[in-house]
């Protein structure tokens, strides 16, 4: 099956989108970091084909809701179920963190009923290929620390300004 890979603007800089055909979003990131989109991509699709083409408007008008400020315009877009089961759970818990709100890694482990898997929830969002919907922005490091975001720092810090969780008492 052949999915779609859509390039699209943001304020943070061009973004890369790949979609299956019904609208379903495999993978969202920045494009600067098209190598590691792909490179999840074959993991969880393996022999699936990309095809440059539009995004779906759902997407395009969900994306520019939120970077315009409606901050739950992204909670109602599909994303495909990928990964391994731990993975799916932990991109689950992600999604179940509001806008403006931020976890660290432990009490997202706690949220999933596995407080001492840590270091296992911070793998599997540093795995995740779904950016920005699925919000792995919102984690933080222990003592609030703007830790592990594939990214960068600067737009991991935007994302949470952007949705009000920027505390003055986070380190960049």
């Amino acid at each position: 099956m052949s999915h779609i890979l859509s390039r699209l603007d943001s304020p943070l800089g061009p973004l890369l989108a790949v979609t299956a055909p019904d609208g379903t979003i495999h993978a969202l990131d920045f494009a600067d970091c098209e190598a590691r989109l792909h490179r999840l991509f074959a993991r969880h699709h393996p022999g699936a084909a990309l095809v440059g083409g539009p995004a779906p408007a759902p997407l395009l008008a969900a994306l520019g809701a939120y970077f315009a400020g409606d901050l739950a315009a992204l909670d109602g877009l599909p994303v495909s179920r990928i990964g391994s089961p731990f993975q799916q759970r932990a991109w689950a818990a992600l999604r179940a963190i509001p806008p403006g709100e931020t976890r660290s890694y432990g009490q997202q482990a706690a949220s999933m009923g596995q407080p001492s898997a840590a270091r296992a929830v911070g793998l599997a969002n540093g795995a995740n290929p779904i950016g920005i919907i699925v919000p792995c922005h919102r984690v933080l490091g222990a003592g609030g620390a703007l830790t592990g975001y594939a990214g960068g720092v600067e737009r991991k810090a935007w994302l949470l300004r952007h949705e009000g969780a920027l505390a003055p008492n986070l380190r960049r």
